[in-house]
């Protein structure tokens, strides 16, 4: 629950490039416990780069565990049951993540984009418009 509660909070703040992060944003990172601020940091990063990728899609929030709990390797996550909402809509994803030892430097991210989420899925992994 407080990842969720993490998660909820910063989505509305961190929409700006990983290179254009105010030092404000490195403040709230760094008041999160490592494995959370690890976890945002790489939702956040997979939200640019969606979205810098000319995908045609416009993330506005990454959720790294809705199908599947994500796989932590100290500065590494693995989040094989991700999910990001676009344009109101919720897609599959799946994406690896490596930051610096602080997690707030992304260092590489690999990421794929799935299937769009039926709506009567949506209750059951907590998605919401």
């Amino acid at each position: 629950m407080k990842t969720l509660i993490c998660a909820l909070f910063l989505s509305a703040t961190l929409l700006t490039p990983a290179l254009a992060m105010d030092q404000s944003l490195v403040r709230q990172f760094k008041k999160l416990d490592p494995q959370t601020r690890l976890e945002q940091r790489c939702d956040t990063e997979a939200m640019d780069r969606i979205n810098a990728d000319e995908t045609g899609f416009k993330p506005d929030k990454v959720i790294a565990y809705s199908f599947g709990e994500p796989i932590y390797d100290k500065n590494q996550i693995k989040a094989p049951g991700a999910v990001f909402r676009s344009k109101g809509e919720w897609y599959r994803l799946k994406f690896k993540c490596v930051t610096g030892p602080d997690h707030i430097e992304v260092l590489s991210l690999k990421y794929k984009i799935g299937e769009q989420i039926p709506r009567d899925q949506w209750e059951g992994h907590y998605l919401y418009p």
